[in-house]
């Protein structure tokens, strides 16, 4: 793996631990968001390794996706892709995000970012 994904996929698992411990200690909008941060870190990994350029400067993961050619991930991608603004400004989610958000979405959240870290490893795999 280049340095540059290298560091891009463990920034990643820290960030998907953190989300896990935000879920259990009921911080679930900040959870989600370190969701969205879990995918965004993943699917750049693989647009270095599997395009072997520098990914564009950009947090839309439906984009990313695209890109990569992940169209099977891209019902995920479109439910997780707002919750970059969603779970931090109240303007985005009409109203207070620490309101916004419960255990049940914050958990699907996370396995949605667990399945674009697998279909992403699959990704890098297969290009080897």
């Amino acid at each position: 793996m280049r340095p540059e994904s290298e560091a891009l996929w463990k920034q990643g698992l820290e960030d998907l631990k953190t989300a896990k411990i935000l879920l259990k200690a009921g911080r679930y909008y900040a959870s989600v968001f370190f969701s969205h941060q879990v995918a965004e870190k993943f699917l750049k990994a693989a647009y270095i390794e599997l395009r072997r350029e520098l990914y564009p400067k950009t947090h839309n993961l439906v984009e990313l996706g695209k890109a990569l050619g992940m169209e099977d991930l891209l019902e995920d991608l479109m439910e997780l892709n707002p919750e970059y603004s969603v779970t931090k400004y109240p303007d985005a989610a009409n109203g207070i995000p620490a309101e916004m958000y419960n255990e049940n979405i914050a958990s699907k959240h996370i396995r949605t970012a667990e399945r674009v870290m697998e279909a992403c490893r699959r990704s890098m795999r297969s290009s080897k």
